[in-house]
């Protein structure tokens, strides 16, 4: 895994530089969202959902990663890429180390919802179990963990008034 730039400072993260990430909030034509179901490799009852995305690998811009990735992850290359939404950073454990991320949440449009992932990593393919669209009333209903935790309220939002004029910084998430 590649490690960003960036300071942790005063974010309570680890002392190394942040990781770089792009992340896509992958819509379809009936506004539903993509999300992939993540579980701990040596714990599989520990589940999550999660936009597609990863870290820069080289010299690649964020929206680079951000197609790359949607393209390893989903199969799917049929994508308008639009604008940042959100930056957050994050930590997290996983895979028997800390994550510590500077993640830029970009939108994206599809026409294309048939899914087939074919360029997962060797850690995703231990520890993804799977897709699904969801439609904005169903992560609101949903009891299952999801990361950003405010995606609902956030995807929301984001259908009721459209993206923002600039992106929205989260407030650091630690797990």
């Amino acid at each position: 895994m590649e490690s960003g730039s960036g300071a942790g400072a005063g974010f309570g993260f680890g002392e190394g530089p942040l990781r770089k990430v792009a992340r896509v909030v992958l819509l379809d034509p009936e506004d539903r969202i993509l999300l992939l179901h993540g579980y701990e490799p040596d714990d599989p009852a520990d589940t999550w959902w999660f936009t597609p995305g990863g870290g820069l690998e080289g010299d690649e811009s964020r929206e680079e990663a951000a197609l790359r990735e949607l393209v390893e992850e989903t199969g799917i290359t049929q994508v308008e890429l639009g604008p940042v939404l959100w930056h957050r950073q994050c930590s997290f454990p996983f895979d028997g180390r800390r994550w510590d991320q500077d993640e830029w949440y970009f939108l994206a449009r599809t026409t294309q919802t048939v899914t087939a992932p074919g360029g997962l990593t060797e850690l995703e393919r231990r520890s993804v179990a799977g897709l699904r669209w969801w439609t904005s009333a169903e992560l609101l209903a949903a009891r299952e963990t999801v990361y950003p935790t405010r995606l609902a309220e956030l995807l929301r939002t984001l259908l009721d008034e459209g993206p923002p004029d600039e992106p929205v910084v989260l407030a650091p998430e630690i797990v």
